[in-house]
């Protein structure tokens, strides 16, 4: 008896880590350049790099980012659409990857690109609009009509894309009590405090950061013990970082550039993340450049460049880390696939797999769990 219990104890620990595996590995795409559903679910194993188309949306038009609800039942997406733009909510069936959509409200401003949900609140970066939308959700995880709506005034000495506000990312702080806005158009970064129970001021202003005149910021990412903030600029390739004290502020700390010293030809900086680790952070570039940079990220905040890799295809629009860190997935707007590549969890180098993913413009790629 004793012996049946060992072989079935065994029979389940095998089970539960092939289960860790696997993840769900969730894609947003435009869907007005070449033939596509909207949102795809792909089944993906972190010990071989391998994946399975499970479910699609139907019918969604560009929802080109997505965030995932904590409890992983709810997705809310942007609908990318120029003055029609909306926001959507959908359930999301993890172990079928099926999505069913709940309701979609107008996103109050044109192109939405970004948005982050938490319990109460769905919070939407309309960059045309140069706005911050703020809905409120629902028991059944739909999304009220907005209920905050704030303008960002100003431009920057770029006039072919600073000629007005363009809010092009938001990130709440590690304890989600401030939320931070990237403005392309007036090179601030936007201090919120957040007050996710309020009716209708649920972000107040507390203070704007500037950086250097003409360099666009895009994204961020907060490091893992939450003190330092990395800042991606898309119209020069500046990489900031800056202290974050618990307070809501930020200090610059140190410029760098993450486009080769040589190089000559158009870039467009892109997506900023950092490995679960907290060890490595990553950037990638668009343009002609179309490389993702690697960097060690030491005690005190700052970073060291490990090395800059070709990604492989056009239009590194987006990519993502697997939970266990083993691979590196870049999504290529323009050449329609995603590049898979292994992580060196010890360099934070990346080796090609030679494996791909193909589908129609891929630009916000975001894991769940199953």
């Amino acid at each position: 008896m004793k012996k049946m219990y060992v072989v079935l104890f065994s029979a389940l620990a095998m089970t539960t880590a092939k289960a860790q595996n696997k993840y769900n590995l969730l894609v947003g795409t435009y869907t007005n350049t070449c033939k596509s559903n909207g949102i795809y679910v792909y089944e993906f194993d972190s010990n071989s790099g391998d994946f399975k188309l499970k479910n699609s949306s139907e019918n969604v038009v560009s929802p080109s980012y997505l965030s995932v609800s904590a409890n992983n039942k709810f997705i809310y997406a942007v609908n990318e659409n120029g003055p029609q733009s909306a926001v959507s909510a959908f359930t999301y069936d993890s172990p079928t990857g099926k999505l069913k959509l709940i309701n979609t409200n107008v996103s109050l401003g044109a192109d939405p690109c970004h948005l982050i949900n938490d319990d109460k609140n769905v919070i939407v970066a309309n960059y045309s609009g140069g706005n911050i939308a703020v809905f409120k959700k629902n028991a059944d995880g739909s999304i009220t009509e907005g209920q905050q709506l704030i303008q960002h005034e100003g431009k920057g000495p770029n006039e072919a894309r600073q000629e007005k506000a363009h809010v092009h990312m938001v990130a709440f702080s590690p304890d989600k009590k401030f939320v931070l806005a990237n403005d392309l158009g007036t090179d601030k970064v936007f201090i919120y405090k957040y007050n996710p129970g309020a009716a209708h001021e649920i972000l107040t202003f507390k203070s704007s950061v500037d950086v250097k005149a003409g360099s666009g910021p895009r994204h961020l990412a907060f490091s893992k013990d939450g003190k330092f903030v990395y800042l991606l600029q898309e119209l020069d390739g500046t990489l900031t970082t800056f202290s974050y004290d618990k307070s809501g502020s930020l200090k610059l700390l140190k410029q760098t550039n993450i486009i080769p010293k040589d190089f000559k030809g158009a870039n467009s900086s892109a997506a900023i993340k950092i490995s679960p680790d907290g060890k490595f952070l990553y950037v990638s570039d668009r343009g002609d450049v179309n490389s993702i940079t690697v960097y060690t990220i030491l005690k005190d905040g700052s970073i060291t460049k490990v090395e800059q890799v070709s990604t492989q295809g056009k239009g590194p629009r987006d990519f993502a880390i697997d939970p266990s860190g083993n691979f590196l997935l870049v999504g290529h707007q323009y050449t329609n696939e995603i590049i898979i590549f292994k992580r060196d969890k010890t360099t934070g180098k990346l080796i090609s797999t030679g494996k791909k993913i193909e589908l129609c413009s891929p630009v916000g790629l975001v894991f769940t769990k199953i």
